[in-house]
């Protein structure tokens, strides 16, 4: 048993988006304890803002032939420029059908088709319409549902708490240290079972679709307990962000007729996607993007033009009401009279925290899952709808799978515990007297935000690459002595970006030493030193850990299957 002024659980989810709601659900339900934590409040979880969809083989729309979850497994085999395991995109894309009419059956409202059907529409690299969708708040309106439903069970949240270690005894996670924000104080949880579901590291980039709470504090959690990340290097950006402020123009306006064109009119997917156009996956169409503005045919400040105006008013008010809000309210512009300007923006991590089929890691009682984990179901290249979806199939898997784990642990050993606590509220504490030479968090983040950006980008290259790291080392140097000024007890954001930026640090380095050994193009990686796919060396996933302080790689077989590899057309 724990100790008296310790919280314990059977089962503790870490994160309170649509992963974590999902599996503390499931968990739930089979009679355990469960606790949610979550620095935020789960309805501002990052899910939230999720426009476009949720994949599944329903077959509602048979204008193009007859789909089915192999024909999704496909896609998204081939979207992910064979890198996914294929054993994990079968289970994802099989179980999509049944976990979209659950959702229905929670009180999901979804849009319909004039026959009254779950309505589904077209999206980048997919054979078939099969994005389900809710106009374009998909997100919002699963996360406000999944909430609904954890409000029905005996779950027990815990907001604004911050995460900063994992308690590992006897070879086993049992249990972690968090910040609570309100009171400013430590607090220590112990579990038979711990869930990350703590989304992604977008925030490690300048341009980035993501909530300024996707800092990869789950990753990081996991890096330092001694479980392996993977894939680290594959990080996508989303073609279509706003110019300005990268909020997201979701595939959701493509999906439904949107068009590209360059500043000299020019409708350039021609030239990259000839077949597939605007549909093509979107590592393709944002270097295409890109692609467009650094050889001078972008607008003027680097963006090309989204243009709706030929769907006409009704179509957009009723399928991409969010879209044309956003679009008035941070552009000025009305896509229904004129064409929206967009850039590529970081919008999902590929990689993370290495997970199995069941979300478990290499350390035992520890899972993962959703965006923190990578099992991998999206490989190199990640298909839109698919995330979404990956939500709530791994999240239940999770959720059953730490059950299991917490019925064959009767007791939890919270040995330990008491004296991580005390050297994370020394750590805490150190932050108020870091030296003057450190710098402040402010300054450090923007700088690793901007050098992420710009030497691992759309594009890379070897010169971009180790310029980059070596920027990555002087700001981890810098950070060791990092300085806050605030004082204040409750509510002490200026803690939260301090040990946000603690996150982020190792989360760049990952990224960062992954893309420089892998000398190929593949999926998002785009080297410009190395175009072409190289799948003698590189049809391998990427593992780091981290051994005495330093960051090791490695390589990990992918799991193939029965889809051919083949040359990505488009």
């Amino acid at each position: 048993m724990a100790s008296a002024d310790m919280l314990d659980f059977d089962v503790l989810v870490v994160g309170g988006g649509l992963t974590g709601l999902r599996a503390a659900t499931e968990a739930a339900d089979q009679g355990v304890r469960v606790a949610v934590l979550s620095k935020v409040h789960p309805l501002r979880s990052h899910s939230v803002a999720a426009q476009g969809g949720v994949n599944a083989a329903l077959n509602n729309n048979r204008s193009v032939g007859e789909d089915s979850w192999r024909s999704h497994a496909y896609d998204t085999v081939r979207g992910s420029d064979y890198l996914a395991d294929q054993d994990a995109v079968d289970i994802m894309c099989q179980a999509a059908p049944a976990a979209v009419l659950e959702l229905e059956h929670m009180g999901l409202v979804f849009s319909r088709d004039g026959e009254g059907r779950i309505g589904q529409r077209p999206f980048g690299g997919a054979g078939f319409p099969r994005t389900c969708y809710a106009a374009d708040r998909t997100g919002h309106n699963m996360l406000h549902t999944l909430y609904e439903q954890t409000m029905k069970r005996d779950i027990q949240f815990f907001d604004e708490r911050f995460v900063t270690s994992l308690q590992v005894s006897k070879g086993r996670c049992q249990g972690l240290t968090a910040y609570d924000l309100v009171k400013g104080e430590m607090v220590g949880f112990c579990a038979k079972a711990i869930i990350l579901a703590t989304g992604g590291y977008g925030r490690v980039f300048s341009h980035s679709t993501n909530a300024h709470i996707n800092t990869g504090d789950g990753t990081y959690l996991a890096l330092m307990a001694g479980v392996p990340l993977k894939d680290m290097e594959f990080v996508q950006f989303h073609p279509t962000t706003l110019y300005g402020t990268n909020i997201l123009m979701s595939e959701a306006a493509r999906g439904e007729g949107g068009m590209l064109f360059n500043s000299k009119g020019e409708r350039f997917m021609r030239r990259y996607a000839p077949q597939a156009m605007e549909l093509a996956p979107r590592d393709i169409v944002a270097r295409a993007i890109q692609s467009e503005i650094e050889e001078g045919n972008g607008f003027e400040g680097g963006f090309v033009h989204l243009d709706l105006t030929h769907l006409g008013e009704d179509t957009i008010m009723e399928r991409l009401p969010g879209i044309r809000q956003i679009s008035i309210d941070f552009a000025g512009v009305d896509p229904i009279d004129r064409p929206i300007p967009v850039q590529p923006g970081q919008h999902y991590s590929m990689g993370g925290v290495d997970a199995g089929n069941d979300c478990s890691t290499t350390l035992p009682g520890l899972f993962a899952a959703g965006e923190a984990s990578c099992l991998s179901v999206h490989g190199a290249n990640r298909l839109g709808g698919n995330s979404l979806l990956e939500t709530v199939v791994f999240g239940k898997i999770a959720g059953r799978a730490a059950v299991e784990q917490a019925r064959s642990q009767p007791a939890i050993d919270d040995s330990g515990l008491k004296e991580r606590l005390r050297s994370e509220a020394s750590r805490i504490e150190a932050l108020h007297s870091g030296s003057e030479e450190g710098g402040k968090v402010a300054e450090v983040r923007e700088g690793l935000k901007t050098c992420m950006f710009r030497d691992f980008g759309v594009y890379r290259s070897r010169k971009r690459m180790e310029r980059g790291i070596l920027e990555i080392s002087h700001l981890k140097n810098r950070a060791k002595a990092l300085r806050i000024n605030d004082s204040s007890k409750s509510f002490n954001l200026a803690v939260v970006e301090a040990l946000e930026l603690q996150s982020m640090l190792p989360m760049a380095e990952a990224i960062a030493l992954c893309a420089l050994a892998r000398e190929e193009s593949r999926g998002a990686h785009w080297r410009t030193d190395f175009p072409q796919r190289d799948d003698k060396q590189f049809l391998a996933h990427s593992l780091v850990t981290l051994e005495n302080g330093q960051m090791k790689l490695s390589q990990l077989p992918v799991r193939l299957g029965r889809y051919e590899i083949r040359e990505r057309v488009y």
